[in-house]
């Protein structure tokens, strides 16, 4: 078995100024907007991501109890599959595209050319740690920028991974990784980005996009949300069921699309309640807390302190009833 990676210590924080700073050099130096360049850093990710494939879901496992199966389908394999389209696309996305001039610039042309930003921060989330730091990543090399990769304190031993293996196979004087928690990002912050991706939730999203406001640097925000599941009277029971388990408990419920509630036709409530039970046994067992033992252990210190409040009142969600606009009460 592979050894996992020790916790590295935080990334100092006096260094982070003069980490972004060369970064901007080497943009403004010019060698990252080749396509030579970009797809040479794709490549070497996609071997990082072969070469240490046992390394880094050793520490998907030690950090979240992903096994191999999952840990490559939802996060090294998934990021192959990016890179190669990504790849096999790059010349023809950055192709020049040839619109129409307007009467006062004729007999000009006009075209549409797409370049490279600067230096770009990503900011991952602990659920998918390695999926939702790589996958910006690729957009960003890709697109012909620099890379800071700021992965989750929460997920220590992945960040450990990146951190080590990331400046041995691609360009670390373009791709830098930080590495730390509030007072790491805090920092990063406060320099000045040509774009930010963040994934997580909401209130820190309105950090991220107060500190980017200061200087004019355009986000992406990706804060999940509340997915709801419409069922109705026709639909297969028996198929909706598995589709819905395996969506709502697929990395222990941890995806930010997964199924918040059901909207079911009345007609059908009971039998699809039914037919949700069995397939919940076929997938985890009669007694899935201990036949899935540390499959589901997966929630954070931070959130675990937020749910506790409710497992100790004896909170419970019940089944509710929506009632149709044309029969609500007029106020």
């Amino acid at each position: 078995m592979t050894a996992v990676l020790a916790p590295s210590a935080p990334s100092p924080i006096v260094d982070i100024p003069g980490l972004v700073r060369d970064l901007r050099r080497t943009f403004d130096s010019g060698r990252t907007r080749s396509l030579a360049w970009r797809d040479a850093q794709l490549a070497r990710l996609d071997t990082l991501l072969e070469e240490r494939k046992d390394t880094l879901l050793q520490a998907l496992t030690s950090d979240l109890g992903k096994s191999r199966f999952e840990g490559w389908i939802a996060e090294l394999g998934f990021l192959q599959k990016e890179i190669a389209h990504t790849r096999s696309h790059l010349k023809r996305w950055t192709r020049p595209e040839k619109v129409r001039a307007p009467l006062a610039v004729q007999p000009g042309r006009a075209y549409v050319v797409r370049e490279p930003l600067g230096v770009v921060l990503v900011i991952a989330p602990w659920n998918y740690p390695l999926n939702l730091a790589l996958g910006p990543l690729i957009a960003a090399l890709a697109a012909g920028n620099c890379v800071v990769v700021k992965p989750s304190e929460v997920a220590p031993a992945t960040s450990a991974a990146m951190a080590e293996l990331l400046p041995k196979y691609l360009d670390v004087e373009a791709v830098a990784v930080v590495q730390g928690a509030v007072p790491e990002t805090t920092a990063l912050l406060e320099q000045k980005f040509d774009h930010i991706l963040y994934t997580g939730n909401g209130a820190v999203g309105r950090i991220v996009m107060a500190a980017a406001a200061k200087h004019l640097t355009p986000v992406t925000l990706e804060l999940g949300g509340k997915s709801p599941t419409l069922v109705d009277a026709s639909a297969d029971l028996e198929v909706a069921a598995r589709r819905i388990a395996f969506g709502k408990f697929f990395n222990a419920g941890q995806t930010c699309i997964a199924p918040d509630y059901v909207l079911v036709d009345r007609k059908v409530e009971d039998r699809l309640l039914d037919a949700l039970k069995r397939v919940l046994c076929d997938f985890y067992g009669e007694d899935p807390k201990r036949d899935m033992a540390g499959v589901f252990e997966r929630i954070a210190p931070f959130e675990w302190r937020l749910v506790i409040p409710f497992t100790q009142s004896g909170a419970r969600l019940d089944v509710f009833e929506l009632t149709p606009v044309a029969e609500q009460p007029k106020e």
